[in-house]
């Protein structure tokens, strides 16, 4: 039998096509994964600026919630007790403790760079290491450039530097270059002039001690680690303080790629054992038994099968670092993160692969062993459309399944409406998929087809063709529709969160006019200046950040951080239910009614709030402030939050005005105004993740149709030979049935775009009113237009091609061949 599998592979190339390109993509797409859930587990970033102190001890990047239940990043910078440089200096073991300050810096002088940078103390320089090349060691009011930023200034000059959102004016010290790469260039200055507080400790042990045993030596307070080798750049880079991010994504995306991978080879499979029915029941006929003709149709598939795994294993590579790369370009995570794909992701995307594709094809070949030789040859002289009562069951279930969910999801919150409506799509498929001939005979309304049967002959022909072959048709229906779905339905319910989320907050804050700044921030000077402009009637500075209610501990947000918004002002819009926004001054906080109810606190009561820097401060609560249901933040005063944030200014500057203002902001090198616009900037809605797990699936969604749509529409077309032949022995032209291919491909196309817009809609339309209050989708209709476009040309060229070539032979030729 398996020397028949292989022969038979030399007739049936085009069946197995889909299977090769399927499995090539599955094993490199799983082996991506596999990398990027190596990559979550391990956290390696290689420290740079920091790279000379064999330990690095900072703040706990992450949060852990009091119920030891997960963990999220600190949205800010974990500063350090200052104290702790002196205690670590004198332990035992211990040559020297280096210590480390960021802070924001900008040149904006002529002759030298106007990047954003980051300051620190000269001291600090020994933790790259750095060396003078010119000049001296900065003393007050004097900075040292990195030789990239120095341009044609010199040892002397005098340059202008914006710290703290104020530009102030240096002499040059000094320039330095850094012994090894460091990707962003720093400006030294004087221990001095260094703003207080330290960021990060490096220890350099003494001779003859071990960097691992000293690191567990060191007695650190709670919330304080030691990092050694690749650990180190956590200290160093922001956004590696938790791998959760990646190992959900991996997760996700993983298991969608085993799932497509799997409807792709088994709906593949399928179509040829449906096609080779004559050749089957030929095999029974003649003595084979059931189980051999089983274990013809495995050793087939697994063949084609295990050398695309290999290839996909050689592959698996590229598309990790691809996929990585488009994460580190989106921000998803740190371009400093190390991709670490050792050969566990390859061993087990092999296993994986491997696994599914057996899997897979023993199903299929438990159905080409069932085939009795003479029900197979009257199905493969007339075929069967009509459905099982357990199949349209079975339909009917996921069907009801999908408006099920589809219902209940406008009435959860914007925070659980995508995890709860988006599996409609993926039931919605699902049940298209098994009902499929169904489908495209009640699909074939009248008026339909009356509109195709106006093209003569050959439109009369494409719709007998599409009832009769309603089973064949099906298979090209399934994976346009299924594509469809995933890929409208995924990019269309993130487009729509994101701009809820943006709504949401930038319909709670009036003013006309915003300042930004991309000098580290809004410093006081400039917010006492808008005050003073003629024409602005409120000022109010605006912080954001996260944070979370621990004294009473507020069970609603664990490891996802409540919004934290800092405003100075009268903008806030929304309803105060009890107190008064005037008095959110100091330590004080307006909290939702809902999670003061919650909580059993009101105005007046204290409670504890852990800060995006780890700081846990006492506030009191002065009002009971409402905001967008699903979208509520937790309101501080401004100068109270902006001191807890990594620049230790406000973001943006509101003003609300009664004329249109022209100030002068050259005071104020970075400052940037523009209209109510410029309040989204910059806004975390916390969907990245999901909006790339959305982005790929919808990718993954794209690949694999075009493998299925491309390699079923071949077979399909293929098989049809003696047909041809047939219509052109009674008078039909190639060009009349090149015609009447057409019209079968854009009818089936169509009803495969209508079939996945109409899934994807129980998905995105019950999301959009949960997020938004109406049922519209938010997002490009370009988006729609171009996957139309796709669909249209993966059928069409397709169709015609494969058609071309199965006229290629003369009728007769066509009539007598053995495939087909």
């Amino acid at each position: 039998m398996f020397r028949l599998a292989v022969t038979t592979l030399r007739y049936r190339t085009a069946a197995f096509l889909a299977i090769f390109v399927a499995v090539v993509l599955g094993g490199a797409l799983l082996s991506a994964a596999g990398g990027l859930l190596e990559t979550g587990l391990r956290l390696n970033a290689p420290p740079q600026r920091l790279s000379a102190a064999p330990i690095v001890v900072t703040g706990d990047p992450a949060y852990h919630p009091p119920n030891g239940s997960g963990s999220a990043a600190f949205p800010e910078r974990h500063r350090v007790d200052p104290a702790l440089l002196t205690k670590l200096t004198t332990t035992p073991g211990v040559a020297k403790a280096v210590p480390d300050r960021s802070f924001p810096a900008v040149i904006t002088s002529r002759g030298t760079s106007g990047t954003t940078l980051a300051g620190h103390g000269w001291t600090s320089a020994a933790l790259t290491p750095y060396q003078l090349t010119a000049g001296h060691a900065p003393r007050s009011g004097q900075v040292v450039l990195d030789q990239r930023l120095a341009g044609t200034a010199k040892p002397g000059d005098r340059v202008t530097v914006t710290v703290s959102g104020t530009p102030r004016t240096y002499t040059l010290a000094g320039i330095a270059v850094a012994q090894h790469q460091v990707d962003v260039p720093p400006v030294f200055f004087a221990d001095a002039d260094v703003p207080e507080g330290l960021d990060a400790i490096g220890v350099f042990p003494a001779d003859g001690t071990s960097v691992r045993d000293l690191a567990k030596r060191l007695d650190l307070p709670t919330g304080v680690k030691a990092f050694t080798g690749d650990e180190r750049g956590v200290a160093e880079f922001s956004g590696i303080a938790t791998g959760l991010p990646l190992i959900i994504m991996s997760g996700v995306f993983g298991g969608m790629v085993a799932v497509v991978m799997a409807l792709v080879v088994s709906a593949t499979i399928g179509l040829s054992v449906r096609q080779r029915r004559r050749e089957l029941a030929l095999l029974r006929a003649s003595g084979a038994t059931p189980r051999q003709v089983a274990k013809m149709v495995i050793a087939e598939t697994m063949v084609v099968g295990l050398i695309g795994l290999v290839l996909g294993l050689l592959c698996g590579r590229i598309a990790g670092t691809w996929i990585f790369g488009m994460l580190a370009d989106g921000g998803i995570v740190p371009s400093q993160l190390r991709l670490d794909q050792g050969p566990l992701p390859f061993a087990g995307a092999a296993v994986l692969t491997f696994a599914v594709l057996r899997v897979t094809v023993g199903f299929a070949a438990g159905r080409a062993a069932r085939i009795r030789p003479i029900q197979a040859l009257a199905e493969a002289a007339v075929p069967q459309v009509a459905l099982s009562r357990v199949r349209i069951l079975i339909g009917l279930v996921f069907a009801g399944a999908t408006a099920a969910i589809a219902l209940s999801t406008p009435f959860m919150g914007p925070a659980n409406a995508a995890a709860i409506g988006g599996p409609a799509g993926l039931t919605g498929s699902i049940a298209v998929a098994v009902l499929a001939p169904l489908v495209i005979q009640r699909a074939l309304i009248p008026r339909i087809t009356r509109l195709v049967e106006k093209r003569g002959t050959s439109g009369t022909l494409a719709v007998i063709n599409l009832r009769v072959r309603a089973v064949q048709f099906g298979a090209i229906l399934i994976p346009i529709t299924i594509a469809t779905a995933i890929a409208l339905g995924n990019i269309y319910s993130q487009t729509t969160q994101q701009q809820a989320a943006v709504d949401a907050f930038t319909k709670n804050l009036s003013g006309d006019v915003v300042i930004t700044s991309t000098a580290g921030g809004i410093p006081a000077s400039l917010t006492d200046s808008a005050r003073s402009m003629p024409g602005v009637t409120a000022v109010s500075e605006v912080v954001r950040s996260k944070g979370w209610i621990e004294e009473p501990y507020d069970k609603s947000h664990t490891s996802d951080a409540w919004p934290l918004l800092g405003l100075s002002g009268p903008v806030y819009t929304g309803k105060v239910k009890k107190g008064s926004l005037d008095d959110l001054t100091g330590d004080t906080v307006a909290l939702p009614p809902g999670t003061a109810k919650k909580l059993k606190v009101g105005v007046g009561s204290e409670i504890g709030l852990r800060l995006g820097d780890n700081a846990l401060v006492k506030v009191k609560v002065v009002a009971l402030a409402e905001g967008p249901s699903g979208y509520e933040s937790l309101l501080l005063p401004a100068q109270l939050l902006a001191a807890h944030t990594t620049s230790g200014l406000p973001s943006q500057l509101l003003l609300k005005t009664d004329n249109k203002l022209h100030p002068d902001l050259s005071k104020w090198p970075g400052t940037t105004i523009g209209g109510r616009e410029l309040l989204s900037e910059g806004l975390d809605t916390g969907l990245g993740v999901d909006a790339w797990i959305g982005y790929l699936l919808a990718a993954i969604a794209v690949a694999y149709t075009a493998i299925a749509s491309i390699n079923t529409i071949a077979v399909a077309v293929l098989d049809r030979r003696r047909e041809f032949g047939l219509q052109r022995l009674t008078g039909s032209t190639r060009r009349e049935v090149s015609r009447m291919l057409r019209l079968e491909g854009v009818l089936i196309a169509a009803l495969g775009l209508v079939a996945g817009l109409v899934t994807a809609a129980f998905t995105v339309f019950p999301i959009a009113l949960a997020t938004r209050g109406w049922p519209i989708p938010s997002g490009p209709v370009w988006i729609v237009l171009i996957w139309v476009a796709v669909v249209l040309l993966l059928v069409l060229p397709t169709t015609a091609i494969t058609g071309r070539i199965a006229m290629r032979s003369k009728p007769m030729d066509a009539l007598a061949s053995p495939v087909g």
